[in-house]
C-alpha cells in the first residue's frame, strides 16, 4: 500500500506496454461459472448450438474456462492503438477537496468517440464477425454506450449493425442515438412493433419504457430471422468480460510501475462487463492466494440485481429466447423504473461475478439515483471530467469510502472505474440541476412478483 515516489497526475503506459493478452479469469476460478443453458432443452449450451446465435469464434471464448490467457489478433491491437493505453489517473483534487488521508486512482475509458470502455469488446465482436464472412450483426444498448461502440466498430470493418436501443433511453438521449445513425447503424426503440416478441411485450406491457432484456429478445430474434447475421452483446457473457480485461490489466501494469497495491478496487455494475474487466487481474491474484483485495460492485437501487435477487438460473432476455444463465437475477420479467443510468438497468448479473460474489470474494452495495447525481457533479467540479450516470456509481462509493478513510485516519489505496463520460446525458443532469430528480427503491412485494415468474428450478 505504501507510496515510496511521487505519482504524477495521470500515469499512461507506453504503447509496447499494452496487453497483447486478454486475461481468462474463470482458469483460475476452482469452482467454475454455471453453464448457459440450451432454453428449450435445459441441457448445457453445446459449440454449434451457441454459434447458432453468436460468432462461432466467440462462442469458443464463451466456453473456454481453462485457457488463462487468449492472444489479441493484431487487427484489433491496431485498433486498440487509436485509444488505449487508457490513463490511470491520480484524483489528487478529489483527496485535498474531501481531506482524506486514502490514496484514490481512476481508470478513464472514456477518451473514445464512443464515450466509454464499450469499445473494448465492440471492435474485437465486429472483427470476428468480419473474419466469419458475415453480413451484420445486430444488439440492444442501454444508455446507448454499447450501441454507439458497436456501430463505430462495424463501421470500421465495413458490417451492418442494427441497433435495439431501450426506448426510455431512445427518448432520453437523442443524440446518442444519432451518433450510432452517423456511422450507419439502424435504431429501434425497443419494445417495438417490429418482431413478434416486441408485440407480446407491449401487449402485457402497455406503455413501458422497455428494458434491456427487451431489447436483448428483439434483437436476438432479428438475429436469426436474417441469413448472414449474428447477434452480439456488450455486458453479461464471459466472452465480453474477457476482452474487457485490457482495462484491469493496463491498470496494474500501471500501479505496478509505481509499486502501487490497491486496498479497495470499485466498479458499477449493470451487467458486470466494467466491473469484471476491471478486477479480473487483481481477483486472479486472490483466487491464486498471492495478494488480497476488497472488490466492491455499485448498483443502482431501482435494480438491484446481486444485493436483492436470487442466484439461479434464469433467461437473460425478457421475451425467454436466449439461453438460460445462473445467475444474481431479479426475473427476466422485471422491468426497472425509467432511472438515468440505463446501462445499468437489466435484471441479471454476469455469471461469472454471480459466482464470485456467491463464494463471498466480492461485495455488492446499491446507491440512489439523486446521491450518484450529487457525486457526479462534485467529481466534475473538482476533477474536470462530467461521468456517466453510470460511472457516477463507482464515484459514490468511492467518495464514501475515503470519507471512511478520513474519520479512521488510515491511508487506503481506493482504485475505481471512471468507464465513460456524460456528454450525452444532460437531460439527467438538467433534472438534476433543477432539484427534480427522484429516487425509486422497488418493493419487496414488485421484486418477489418478478422473482414468482422464474423458470422452473
Amino acid at each position: 500500500m505504501s507510496v515510496q515516489k511521487e505519482i504524477p497526475y495521470k500515469i499512461y503506459l507506453q504503447e509496447s506496454e499494452m496487453p497483447k493478452q486478454w486475461y481468462n479469469l474463470r482458469a483460475d476460478m476452482q469452482k467454475k461459472p454455471a453453464p448457459l443453458l440450451n432454453p428449450e432443452t435445459r441441457q448445457p449450451a453445446t459449440l454449434e448450438e451457441l454459434s447458432q446465435v453468436f460468432c462461432r469464434e466467440l462462442a469458443i471464448q464463451e466456453l473456454n474456462d481453462t485457457d488463462p490467457y487468449i492472444d489479441i489478433p493484431k487487427e484489433i491491437l491496431d485498433f486498440y492503438k487509436m485509444y488505449r493505453p487508457a490513463p490511470l489517473v491520480r484524483a489528487y483534487c478529489l483527496e485535498k477537496k474531501l481531506g482524506t488521508p486514502a490514496h484514490i486512482y481512476y481508470k478513464f475509458e472514456g477518451n473514445n468517440t464512443s464515450g466509454s470502455h464499450k469499445l473494448n469488446s465492440a471492435i474485437a465482436q465486429a472483427y470476428y464477425a468480419k473474419q466469419q464472412g458475415l453480413k451484420g450483426v445486430t444488439t440492444e444498448t442501454g444508455a446507448g454506450q454499447w450501441g454507439t461502440a458497436l456501430s463505430m466498430a462495424c463501421s470500421y470493418f465495413d458490417l451492418d449493425c442494427k441497433v435495439f436501443m431501450v426506448k426510455v433511453s431512445y427518448e432520453q438521449k437523442p443524440f446518442r442515438r444519432e451518433v450510432m445513425r452517423t456511422y450507419g447503424a439502424s435504431v429501434t426503440p425497443s419494445p417495438s412493433e417490429t418482431t413478434a416478441v416486441g408485440r407480446k411485450i407491449l401487449a402485457a406491457h402497455p406503455g413501458t419504457g422497455g428494458s434491456l432484456g427487451c431489447a436483448i429478445s428483439e434483437a436476438v430474434e432479428t438475429a436469426l430471422s436474417l441469413d448472414g447475421y449474428r447477434y452480439v452483446l456488450g455486458s453479461v457473457l464471459n466472452q465480453v468480460l474477457l476482452h474487457q480485461t485490457v482495462i484491469g490489466l493496463e491498470t496494474k501494469a500501471a500501479l505496478d510501475q509505481y509499486g502501487i497495491t490497491p486496498d479497495i478496487i470499485i466498479g458499477c455494475a449493470g451487467g458486470g462487463s466494467n466491473l469484471g474487466g476491471l478486477i479480473a487481474p487483481f481477483m486472479g491474484e486472490k483466487l491464486r492466494g498471492e495478494k488480497d483485495y476488497r472488490f466492491i460492485a455499485v448498483e443502482p437501487a431501482t435494480c438491484p440485481s446481486l444485493t436483492r435477487g436470487r442466484y439461479v438460473y434464469d433467461y437473460c432476455d425478457t421475451g425467454m429466447v436466449c439461453p438460460l444463465a445462473k445467475m444474481y437475477t431479479l426475473g427476466c420479467d422485471y422491468i426497472p423504473a425509467s432511472t438515468h443510468a440505463g446501462g445499468l438497468r437489466y435484471h441479471g448479473m454476469s455469471s461469472t461475478l454471480s459466482e464470485l460474489y456467491d463464494q463471498g470474494l466480492m461485495e455488492a452495495t446499491t446507491v440512489q439515483q439523486t446521491e450518484v447525481f450529487r457525486a457526479a457533479q462534485q467529481f466534475a467540479q473538482i476533477e474536470g471530467i462530467l461521468p456517466a450516470p453510470e460511472s457516477a456509481h463507482a464515484i459514490r462509493v468511492a467518495m464514501d469510502e475515503a470519507l471512511k478513510c478520513k474519520e479512521s485516519g488510515e491511508a487506503k489505496t481506493i482504485v475505481f472505474g471512471l468507464t465513460g463520460t456524460g456528454y450525452f446525458d444532460m437531460p439527467a443532469y438538467q433534472k438534476h440541476n433543477d432539484g427534480t430528480l427522484t429516487d425509486y427503491i422497488p418493493s419487496d412485494a414488485e421484486i418477489e412478483a418478478a422473482l414468482a415468474k422464474l423458470p422452473q428450478q
